[in-house]
């Protein structure tokens, strides 16, 4: 399957670092409407995702929505790691498939682990569907 022609491209996509603090990730998360968004190191290598859930957690856990008690605290600290797993942008399909059965949207990464984009369950299906009208 080619993600590439279906990946949103990682300029297009949101994303925080390990090292933004947790206001800046609630800000960013909350400023898009997303549930949950990729985590990348200061080398733009893909980490895992955090989710509208784990920011919750942390209010919860300090007891306030004082986003200024927030700033000290990074996103590092949260995030899970093995929450929403990448594939290679070299994937083939049956690994595309069963990824974005089990994820609303894939975290694609290159050789080196860098974040490339992501592809959305969505786009997958338009993709299949497409593929199924051309062979009609």
């Amino acid at each position: 399957m080619n993600l590439a022609k279906i990946m949103t491209p990682k300029i297009l996509t949101a994303h925080i670092h390990e090292d933004d603090s947790v206001r800046q990730g609630i800000e960013k998360l909350s400023g898009h409407g997303y549930t949950a968004v990729p985590v990348l190191d200061r080398e733009e290598r893909y980490l895992g995702c955090i989710t509208e859930g784990d920011f919750l957690r942390h209010i919860m856990k300090t007891g306030t929505t004082d986003l200024k008690k927030h700033e000290n605290t990074k996103v590092g600290e949260l995030f899970r790691r093995d929450f929403c797993p990448p594939l290679k942008i070299n994937s083939d399909r049956e690994q595309v498939l069963d990824a974005v059965l089990k994820q609303n949207f894939v975290p694609i990464v290159d050789d080196r682990g860098c974040l490339c984009g992501i592809i959305t369950r969505r786009s997958v299906i338009k993709a299949l569907a497409e593929t199924l009208n051309d062979g009609v």
